[in-house]
C-alpha cells in the first residue's frame, strides 16, 4: 500500500536538510532540529520553541498527553536530544471497539535532537514538565558568559610611552620621552 503522507514527509526531510545543509546554512542554523520518526508513519516530532537568554539555551516543548515518564531528555558532546513515545488513542479500550471517522493524533516514536549555539553546563541543566508542557533550561558554561575585563590605571611611564607611541619600559628603566624631560 502507498502512503502518501509518508512520502511527503519524506520529501520535507530531504529538503529541509539539502536547505540546512547548504543553501540556508549559517552560523545561526546550529539550532535547526531534523526530526527524526521512527515507529509509525504518523509519528511526528514534538513542536519546539527554542531560545537562548544571556545565562542559558532553553528549549519548550509541547508534550500534550504524555507523561514525564515517556519522555527522555540526554545531552552529549554538544548535542540535546529529546525522545520518547506517544501514545496512539485508538489503542485505548473505549476506542477499539469504536467507528473512526478521523484519527490524525500524532503518535509514534520520535527524536528530536539540537546543537546550542554555544558552550552549556549540563551539570547544571534542569528539566520541568506541567501541564503537557516540558521546559529544559542549559545554563551557559562559565566560559561561554559575557566576561567583563577590569579597566586599570595604567602606570604614569606606560601612560606616557602608550600616548606616545613607544613601548612601555619596565619599571625602573627610563624612556627617552622619560629622560630627556
Amino acid at each position: 500500500m502507498y502512503d502518501t503522507a509518508q512520502e511527503f514527509a519524506r520529501l520535507r526531510n530531504a529538503f529541509d536538510q539539502m536547505w540546512g545543509e547548504g543553501i540556508g546554512a549559517t552560523p545561526f542554523r546550529t539550532i535547526w532540529a531534523r526530526p527524526s520518526i521512527g515507529g509509525s508513519a504518523t509519528a511526528a516530532p514534538l513542536p519546539l520553541d527554542v531560545y537562548a537568554t544571556q545565562d542559558a539555551f532553553v528549549i519548550v516543548a509541547a508534550a500534550p498527553g504524555m507523561r514525564p515518564d515517556d519522555l527522555t531528555v540526554s545531552y552529549n558532546q554538544g548535542t540535546v536530544t529529546l525522545s520518547g513515545r506517544i501514545g496512539n488513542v485508538a489503542e485505548a479500550e473505549d476506542a477499539k471497539a469504536a467507528t473512526w471517522y478521523l484519527h490524525e493524533l500524532w503518535h509514534g516514536r520520535f527524536e528530536r535532537t539540537l546543537t546550542p549555539p554555544f558552550e552549556v553546563d549540563p551539570a547544571r541543566a534542569e528539566a520541568s514538565f506541567e501541564h503537557g508542557v516540558l521546559r529544559i533550561v542549559l545554563p551557559k558554561a562559565a566560559n561561554a558568559r559575557p566576561q567583563q575585563i577590569p579597566v586599570r590605571f595604567a602606570a604614569q611611564g606606560q601612560t606616557e610611552a602608550i600616548a606616545s607611541g613607544q613601548p612601555a619600559a619596565a619599571e625602573g628603566e627610563a624612556t627617552e620621552a622619560g629622560a630627556s624631560r
